[in-house]
């Protein structure tokens, strides 16, 4: 036999009123002048790991490359800064979102290079260096303990070949990831 609605209601009455309930209120009296009653209580939280990323630009532009440039391979870029604040330890990784940039043509007759590896962007967090080559897969850039404030600025060396990197405009999406075990 399938139940009604108003036998499931009346099963959830009897229910509430055969399941025991026990309350309890503190109560509290003075008498007299000056009259102070006092009771003790308490309070509880639970707090969860809390981690926050902070970029100073959400995209950077790249310095543009001159012919020195170009017979160097490379020119610098200073990138974002990068504050954590967190309650717990912390790691922030790094990669490219794709194995090549994205690139659209700029000149008739030298179409831009789409096959420019993401290897050909580079990132230290000194500035001069040394530099390592931007991959797809995650890098630890920086970990640390909890804190209120940890900032850690990136740079960017671009690589450069006259022969290959042709007029167009060119991008390549970085990811960055902040993780709390």
């Amino acid at each position: 036999m399938r139940p009604t609605r108003f036998s499931a209601l009346l099963a959830v009455v009897l229910g509430l009123l055969v399941t025991p309930v026990s309350l309890t209120a503190q109560a509290c009296t003075a008498n007299g002048a000056p009259a102070n009653c006092n009771r003790t209580g308490s309070v509880t939280m639970t707090a969860g790991r809390v981690v926050l990323l902070q970029v100073s630009a959400g995209s950077t532009t790249l310095t543009p490359p001159t012919p020195t440039d170009f017979d160097n391979g490379f020119n610098a870029t200073t990138g974002p800064t990068l504050t954590v604040s967190a309650n717990a330890a912390w790691t922030l990784h790094l990669r490219a979102s794709t194995a090549v940039w994205t690139a659209t043509n700029t000149s008739p007759g030298a179409p831009a290079r789409t096959n420019k590896p993401a290897a050909d962007l580079k990132w230290s967090k000194v500035s001069g260096g040394p530099f390592n080559a931007l991959t797809t897969t995650d890098v630890n850039l920086v970990t640390g303990a909890a804190t209120a404030s940890s900032v850690t600025s990136l740079y960017f060396q671009t690589l450069y070949n006259w022969t290959l990197d042709t007029p167009g405009n060119y991008g390549l999406s970085v990811v960055l990831t902040l993780t709390s075990p």
